[in-house]
């Protein structure tokens, strides 16, 4: 067969950028950046260029395998036999302990409609707000930032707006190496327009560093000081917009309350840096006819993410740079669907469509639309809660897909611990070598990029179509297929006669 061409998106990282896969209808040959997607225009990263490398067969689980006890080695079966063990399995559990006795684990590698297939399971099927998703370990800090200040998480900036930016600031990232593709239109637009003033806030002199006109190398944690400090010295100078400020924000005079005390010398100390760099930080935002931020997991992955993301989000408010060409708060999402997530509900406090699972009018406008009488009222358990809960026997049943948190959880130890322990563990899952796999009660084999079709947002909030250029090998199947199946089946055993 002549080889074909078919239009997808990378599976790395938020960036979103579209690829052109090359195939033969069997075999994924070769991957070239797509010239006409927005994100990436043809440019590709060292991981987004090699994506043709991973289809290793040798590393891919091809068949559902089963083991009916701890002790057992897993043994090949087939999928009715899988799901169906499944279901009776979880079904017994909610029919004993309740639906909160049961669990769902999932991933910003998913799709959308995968995230949205699970979270109908979990929520509309099962009755549990137990399902959280690995995003809450590097985007929930965001996520709270964001709502809590603009009142929806929702990134009010365009990659556009980093090429036309009078100033941008880096916080918490190391661009050039997380994100190469935007750096690289950073760097462009910057060769392009050298009175562009780049900021990097890190602790350590990165890469890139090599492109800033200003670098503060701020102690570890000291970054909401930072943010204070700035805006103690834009409202001392009067570079704040104040008609901005009483049009279209609130709480500013206890915020200009909570920012008295840090004065230059104050946040000098308590961040390592000099007064004069202070200084010249916030002269270089003040009189920027506009002013972009973009962060990542420096602020994210921290004890106090939300409250740095607030701080610095509070500077673009301040200063009525939001809203217009080249300003905003930006936060570089690390995942390629975790933007997606957020947009279908994939953390245990979520609803589709930005809404709140705290939200009894938000419940109900859900579970109307879903065609069920109520959604769950109680509190579902994030990331580290779970799987603690898990630890400690009050979930029973657990379902993992699409990650691996033997090894990318924290407390490592209490993680294997509890995947131990847990009397039934699922694993969706491309590849039977993750970590997580060794706690698999059920193996079940899912398809990978290239193979499956959905949607993805990025970033920026752009939706892009995921094609599938090749079918799955053996017996691995799309994963909002396998959660559908396994949800139909379920239904029949939790509300026999519906």
């Amino acid at each position: 067969m002549a080889n074909q061409i078919t239009a997808s998106t990378c599976c790395y990282c938020g960036v979103g950028c579209g690829v052109l896969i090359e195939h033969d209808g069997e075999k994924i040959l070769g991957v070239a950046g797509d010239p006409s997607h927005p994100a990436n225009l043809g440019k590709l990263c060292s991981k987004g260029a090699s994506l043709h490398l991973t289809g290793d067969l040798d590393a891919r689980a091809l068949y559902p395998e089963l083991r009916l006890a701890k002790g057992l080695a897993r043994s090949r079966t087939d999928w009715d036999s899988a799901l169906d063990h499944a279901a009776n399995v979880f079904a017994e559990t909610i029919r004993e302990h309740g639906p909160d006795s049961v669990a769902f684990y999932i991933s910003g590698q998913l799709l959308t409609e995968d995230y949205y297939a699970f979270n109908k399971l979990a929520r509309a099927l099962v009755g549990t707000n137990n399902i959280d998703s690995n995003s809450r370990l590097c985007m929930s800090s965001a996520v709270v930032g964001y709502k809590r200040s603009l009142g929806a998480d929702a990134p009010p900036c365009n990659y556009e707006d980093i090429e036309q930016s009078d100033c941008v600031l880096i916080a918490g990232s190391n661009m050039a190496y997380a994100h190469p593709v935007l750096f690289r239109r950073l760097e462009e637009a910057k060769a392009k327009r050298p009175q562009m003033k780049v900021i990097v806030i890190d602790p350590r002199r990165t890469d890139t560093c090599d492109l800033a006109d200003l670098h503060l190398a701020i102690l570890p944690g000291s970054d909401v000081a930072l943010f204070h400090g700035i805006l103690h010295i834009l409202m001392w100078e009067g570079w704040i917009d104040r008609r901005y400020i009483d049009a279209h924000t609130e709480g500013f005079d206890a915020l200009k309350s909570l920012v008295h005390a840090y004065n230059p010398q104050m946040v000098s100390e308590l961040c390592g840096i000099s007064v004069d760099s202070l200084q010249q930080c916030a002269q270089l935002i003040g009189q920027a006819p506009s002013f972009l931020s973009l962060w990542c997991m420096g602020l994210n992955q921290s004890t106090a993410g939300s409250a740095k993301n607030s701080a610095l989000i509070n500077l673009h408010l301040a200063t009525g740079q939001i809203g217009k060409v080249g300003s905003g708060p930006f936060s570089l999402t690390g995942q390629p669907n975790a933007m997606g997530g957020r947009e279908t509900g994939s953390l245990s406090n979520l609803l589709p469509g930005h809404r709140e699972a705290a939200n009894a009018e938000h419940r109900d406008e859900v579970a109307s639309y879903w065609g069920v009488d109520a959604l769950p009222a109680s509190t579902g358990l994030s990331a580290i809660e779970l799987f603690e809960a898990v630890r400690v026997g009050q979930i029973k049943a657990l379902w993992i897909a699409c990650t691996n948190p033997a090894q990318s959880m924290p407390d490592q130890t209490k993680v294997h611990e509890a995947l131990a322990a847990c009397p039934f563990v699922v694993v969706q899952e491309a590849f039977f070598t993750t970590e997580t796999c060794h706690y698999a009660d059920l193996l079940l084999p899912a398809a990978s990029w290239g193979e499956k079709e959905g949607s993805v947002t990025n970033s920026e909030r752009r939706i892009t179509h995921v094609r599938r250029a090749v079918p799955a090998p053996a017996e691995a199947r799309p994963d909002w297929a396998i959660t559908t199946d396994f949800a139909r089946r379920l239904e029949l055993l939790l509300r026999p006669g519906l």
